[in-house]
């Protein structure tokens, strides 16, 4: 199969895998939020961020070394495996120790237990870490997604049979320990590769060398992303860290996973032309104008929705979370662009001056949030949305030199894309305010329908007469017109 094919042949799958599973998490996650309450979210939202730091410290930056490496044979996915687990059991270790620690940081004497719990899913991922590895590198999407559906659908299940049974946070505990279970179950069963007992030292060191600057970058990006959390959590009532994280689920539904999965793909089909730099960069502009192109109308009409998507789905003690969502919504816009400048300077081996890039945005961060502590929580919030500008000019700025892209050549390329998106968000606002509620008096459902059909109608109409290179390259992609 051709490089073209098999790449949309991984984009179909990958996309079909990422919104089954977030659909079906998704039908999870609102009737659980019906049930549970804002500060049973708020509890878990204080792990996310020692989760996250688990999973780059059990991954190491590794499993991205073996994407890019072309011979990697048995000695290079055993090794792996070998480190995945020995540094699993570490940090749980590490985890369980300190979780009286945590709670007290927190005051939440029931966060112990909670994380002497939870955490046992890194452990479980741990063994399957090299199987979605060898998965992703071979661009077998499609089995990826036989393997995530039923555990989602497991999870999910029994998440909400024990919210119902007024089991709480605990809820949320089981749930994720059940999904992490299946999946690695179902990763055994489907990925035709076990491991050997074999410990390559050479080998270790050769993907040590390329992985540790990820993992250090990964771990800088792991804290800060969910420094937010942290501060939230420790300085301000449990509930607010509730509507935060509720609020951070639904702007990540349609960014991350569409960073995600294109992050998938994109890195091992950009790995395979590391050395073609017009190729390189064409694929490139194409790619970051599609997303674009989807992401910024979807992310400034949820924040027009916001009020009534919320209620709607959540019920009216959610409300408190809707500038929350609308914030986010705008920092998340330029999300998946920073991902794909950051996949440029992996496929050309650029691991060092990736990590350089994450210390001086985390350096600037760190004086953000100094500055913005002071404001409450609106001010963390619009720094996010800062913040996120910032660094695409940062991580485009260096990406763009590695291929021949400048930074302000990308930028007249997406701006017209972020301007017809941003006035049309302005128009729909006014309409739905204005019109919709003032004057029909219509309810929260009739307004999500209503804006959403007349705002992309709009968008798509007026993208196609100005002539907007990303509809034009999707008409003949996906419509063969």
């Amino acid at each position: 199969m051709s490089l073209q094919k098999q790449t949309i042949s991984g984009l179909f799958w990958t996309f079909s895998q990422r919104f089954s599973v977030q659909l079906i998490n998704f039908g999870v996650s609102i009737i659980m939020a019906r049930v549970l309450l804002p500060a049973d979210y708020g509890l878990i939202g204080m792990l996310t961020v020692f989760m996250a730091i688990g999973s780059s410290l059990m991954d190491s930056g590794l499993s991205s070394s073996l994407i890019r490496t072309p011979d990697a044979d048995q000695k290079d996915y055993s090794t792996v495996f070998f480190i995945n687990i020995i540094g699993s059991i570490i940090f749980y270790a590490i985890l369980f120790l300190t979780a009286p620690l945590i709670a007290s940081f927190y005051n939440q004497e029931i966060l112990t237990l909670i994380i002497r719990v939870y955490t046992l899913s890194f452990i479980i991922s741990a063994f399957v870490g090299v199987q979605s590895t060898r998965l992703t590198k071979e661009m077998n999407f499609k089995t990826q997604m036989k393997i995530q559906i039923p555990s989602v659908i497991g999870g999910g299940a029994l998440g909400v049979l024990l919210a119902y049974l007024d089991y709480g946070v605990w809820s949320l505990v089981w749930m994720n320990l059940l999904q992490s279970t299946l999946s690695a179950i179902q990763h055994w069963i489907y990925s035709g590769w076990r491991p050997n007992f074999l410990f390559d030292k050479e080998r270790f060191k050769y993907h040590f060398n390329f992985g540790y600057k990820l993992t250090l970058s990964g771990l800088l990006d792991t804290i800060y992303s969910n420094i937010y959390n942290l501060i939230i959590g420790k300085f301000f009532p449990v509930a607010y860290l509730g509507y935060y994280t509720r609020a951070k689920s639904l702007q990540q539904l349609p960014v991350q996973n569409i960073s995600s999965a294109l992050n998938k793909v994109t890195y091992p089909m950009f790995s395979a032309m590391q050395h073609e730099n017009v190729k390189l960069k064409m694929a490139y502009k194409k790619l970051m104008q599609q997303v674009l192109f989807w992401i910024a109308p979807t992310m400034i009409l949820l924040g027009v929705i916001a009020e009534p998507l919320i209620r709607f789905l959540l019920t009216a003690k959610w409300v408190p979370a809707v500038p929350y969502f609308q914030t986010l919504c705008a920092a998340g816009i330029l999300y998946p662009l920073n991902s794909y400048n950051l996949n440029i300077l992996k496929v050309k081996g650029r691991s060092d001056l990736f990590l350089k890039l994450e210390i001086i945005k985390k350096v600037i961060i760190t004086v953000g949030i100094f500055i913005a502590v002071p404001f409450g929580i609106y001010g963390l919030l619009y720094l996010q949305v800062i913040i996120s500008f910032v660094a695409y000019f940062i991580n485009s700025w260096y990406s763009g030199k590695m291929i021949d892209y400048p930074m302000i050549e990308q930028v007249r390329n997406i701006l017209p894309i972020i301007l017809l998106a941003t006035v049309l968000g302005g128009f729909s606002w006014f309409v739905d305010r204005y019109y919709l509620v003032q004057v029909l008096h219509m309810i929260d459902f009739g307004r999500i329908v209503i804006m959403g059909g007349l705002y992309f109608i709009l968008y798509l109409a007026i993208s196609q007469a100005i002539k907007i290179p990303a509809i034009l390259d999707f008409r003949k992609l996906i419509l063969k017109r």
